[in-house]
């Protein structure tokens, strides 16, 4: 399997609002509330740090699943929130991305 990267969209804003992640598309207007799973993706995609990493590191640690489960949905969450504009795949690091900036705060 090819190392996935991942970032969060610039175009998007991103809320924590009642213990839920939403994030605005600035393109359309459309509002998307992120599940568990969903939102520590979403906070951990600093275009850096590769999709297995993070399912390894931060997936599997917080939910109980098995790694290849586990990877198998996030490659698939992940490839809908970037049809979405909401985030970034490379198959390499990511240079522009949001790194370091909290993920409750607007690009």
């Amino acid at each position: 399997m090819s190392d996935k990267y991942i970032a969060r969209s610039k175009a998007v804003a991103a809320r924590v609002l009642g213990g839920e992640m939403m994030i605005m598309s600035a393109a359309d207007s459309r509002l998307f509330s992120l599940s568990d799973v969903a939102t520590v993706i979403w906070e951990a995609a600093d275009g850096r740090t590769p999709l297995a990493e993070i399912v390894e590191q931060r997936i599997c640690a917080e939910f109980d699943v098995p790694p290849d489960v586990a990877y198998r949905d996030a490659e698939h969450l992940v490839e809908e929130l970037a049809t979405r504009g909401i985030l970034s795949i490379s198959t390499q690091p990511i240079a522009e991305a949001v790194a370091g900036r909290p993920a409750a705060e607007a690009p």
